[in-house]
């Protein structure tokens, strides 16, 4: 017997509910046992008196009457009985479950959990408590359809029963002293079987830590790896050619851009591998830093490849670092999935045999059929939408190049500790000379037409325009305005002599294209699209920009969209149409107009959204943990984060007798290539 033993060991696992269980990520005995609970119910009985309206809590009673069953409405069944409690008849409720009708026998004693309803004195009952039950706390798991809660449970007795006395601790024995927290064997069994709220209250602040503190050992674990001496391209670059490339640049470098090059290219010539996270706000220069690191990267002879999301990105990153590196007679190549067989089968060739240094591209950077000569740098823009092994894909197209991830959507503490503890982070906070804030109104929707008059005489000065709406086409279960309303309204308001197009995803990428293209060359002067202008796209006579039912977006995409204005010297404006419905959004359209700072931004999406999916994109990147909050026990991570760099910096190989255990642990990970 082992912790490793496959689920299917238990009475009544077969293949149908090992299947189940895999969908909850329960494979072995060890991942059962550390299934724990999300929530519990209290099962200490309390007087009706005590009780507030839809207060869920435990009432024992005897039944006075039998227990009577009612259909009402398709597919609805009714169980109603009346039990005597606190000398008050109250008549108990369970909807769909008439198989509960044996549980209830005339003037006998039962106990049911249920929810009060004060004004009808009843009760919707949840579920009988059967006598068994000794603990004033009932665990709640996260299920499926396929698992009953019931079946989980006796599962997890039978797993403890038989496979307790195997649990190891992983944490070493001095930090769990120091921090009066429980064995796993105590974990296990206070998280699952708690006899009281103290127990379950110690049993989850330690889970919590536990979590945090085997996540950060692998995220440390990966720094380390990333800093080791041989494990890297040290990139011997021409300093005196990079100064040259610099000063041919048509705009002065910020102090943070400066700043930030200078880290960059340290790394470089390390001989260490290079893992590095550029972030900054919209418009701040990446792009540039980016250009200046991968010229960096080809006068040391290597090859250097940039990785965007989208095809109308890698299109205009093409254009504008072909023209920055033309002085320099460096060839850049555009590799795109929409690209025509004989060009691509061009573009490979020439990648291949190394005449292309800087290759721009898609995710079809990272196909099987691309060869690279010497690839040994590599730059992921916005790197959040692309997906663990699409980054790895990329690593393993060169022998382990250095890699600078790039995101404009600035990071709070908490979220570069959890999402990017493994990378070091340079930071521009410094916007260009002459750049103005963008002026943001937040404007009712039966105020709108003052928006677009307001858009008209921008217009008419030269000015384009953005107006983003939040649905493609009209929709039955939402009423939001949708793109193709918005298009053929804005057409007749701004009549013929303003040519307006409409841009959204669900369009063939050759439209996209040529739409954009249009719009970027200002033969398009209003643009009605979706989010999917949210990245990149730059158009320095856009200077208005009009989101419509602001309130469904976050504020990381709602400054995401702003930033698509103002890229040039005139003030550029934003408006945000909205009737928020709530306190939330509200916050949100207020902190809109008071600030175009995305750092300040970023701290209160976090705070207003939680961990939440910060991004509004699942492929973030943030790791989904099943009991800690990084923000709520941001306390907690920070001490675990402490506790493991502790331990590395005192044994960076983990040979100590007293983190065997951890290495163990490491090793198991690796090999499952996933996190516990």
């Amino acid at each position: 017997m082992q912790l490793t033993d496959p689920i299917t060991v238990l009475s009544g696992v077969g293949p149908k509910t090992a299947t189940a269980l895999a969908d909850l990520k329960i494979t072995t005995i060890k991942s059962l046992l550390f299934y724990f609970p999300f929530r519990y119910d209290d099962l200490k009985s309390r007087p009706l008196a005590e009780l507030v309206d839809q207060e869920k809590a435990l009432f024992k009673g005897t039944v006075i009457s039998p227990p009577v069953v009612s259909r009402f409405g398709p597919h609805k069944i009714r169980l109603s009985v009346r039990l005597l409690i606190d000398q008050v008849a109250v008549i108990v409720s369970f909807f769909n479950q008439p198989w509960l009708k044996d549980k209830f026998i005339p003037d006998e004693e039962v106990a049911v959990y249920g929810k009060w309803n004060l004004t009808k004195k009843s009760v919707v009952g949840l579920k009988v408590i059967t006598a068994a039950t000794k603990n004033e706390l009932d665990p709640i798991y996260s299920v499926n359809k396929s698992i009953r809660q019931k079946k989980l449970v006796s599962l997890i007795q039978e797993a403890y029963e038989q496979y307790h006395e195997l649990l190891q601790d992983v944490i070493p024995e001095a930090v769990r002293s120091h921090y009066r927290l429980l064995t796993d064997q105590e974990l296990v069994r206070q998280m699952h079987f708690p006899k009281n709220q103290t127990e379950s209250l110690q049993a989850r602040r330690t889970a919590i830590f536990r979590e945090f503190f085997l996540f950060e050992l692998q995220i440390e674990s990966l720094r380390v790896q990333n800093h080791n001496s041989d494990s890297g391209l040290q990139l011997n670059y021409d300093l005196g050619a990079l100064k040259e490339f610099i000063q041919t640049l048509p705009f002065a470098l910020t102090t943070a851009q400066k700043r930030v090059v200078n880290e960059i290219c340290a790394d470089l010539k390390a001989p260490h591998h290079m893992n590095r996270l550029l972030q900054g706000d919209v418009g701040s220069g990446k792009t540039v830093v980016a250009a200046i690191a991968m010229f960096a990267a080809v006068t040391a002879g290597f090859q250097a490849a940039l990785m965007v999301p989208t095809e109308i990105l890698a299109e205009q990153h093409y254009q504008k670092l072909t023209k920055l590196f033309a002085p320099m007679h460096v060839r850049v190549s555009l590799l795109t999935g929409s690209l025509k067989t004989a060009a691509r089968n061009q573009v490979l060739t020439e990648v291949a045999t190394g005449r292309t240094n800087i290759i721009i591209g898609t995710q079809a950077l990272i196909q099987t059929g691309i060869k690279y000569k010497n690839l040994g740098f590599a730059v992921i823009d916005e790197q959040h939408r692309f997906g663990v092994n699409q980054r790895r894909a990329l690593r393993e197209k060169g022998p382990n190049p250095d890699i600078l991830a790039m995101t404009a959507t600035p990071i709070p503490r908490t979220l570069a500790i959890t999402s990017y503890g493994e990378m070091d982070i340079s930071t521009i906070d410094e916007l260009p000379a002459g750049r103005r804030p963008i002026q943001t109104n937040w404007l009712k929707i039966n105020q709108a037409n003052e928006a677009f008059a307001f858009t008209q005489r921008q217009l008419a000065a030269g000015d384009q325009a953005f107006v983003i709406a939040p649905l493609v086409s009209e929709s039955d279960q939402v009423s939001l305005k949708n793109a193709e309303d918005l298009y053929e309204r804005l057409k007749k308001y701004f009549g013929p002599q303003t040519p307006v197009a409409l841009l959204h995803g669900q369009m063939p990428a050759a439209e996209k294209e040529t739409t954009m293209a249009a719009f970027s060359q200002g033969e398009i002067r209003v643009l009605v699209a979706t989010t999917v202008v949210e990245v990149g796209v730059d158009v320095p006579e856009a200077n208005v920009m009009i989101i419509y039912n602001a309130d469904r977006f976050g504020l990381a995409t709602l400054h995401q969209l702003r930033g698509r204005v103002g890229r040039g010297q005139r003030q550029a404006f934003c408006f945000l149409i909205a009737d928020p419905q709530n306190e939330v959004a509200v916050k949100r359209m207020e902190i809109m107009t008071q600030t175009n700072d995305g750092f300040v931004l970023a701290e209160a999406d976090l705070k207003l959204r939680g961990q939440g999916d910060i991004f509004g994109d699942k492929q973030s990147g943030l790791p989904e943990f099943r009991l800690g909050d990084p923000v709520a026990n941001n306390n907690i991570l920070l001490t675990a984060r402490l506790e493991v760099q502790t331990i590395f910096k005192a044994d960076p190989e983990l040979k100590q007798a007293a983190h065997h255990a951890l290495a163990q642990y490491l090793q198991q990970q690796q090999a499952a290539d996933n996190f516990d």
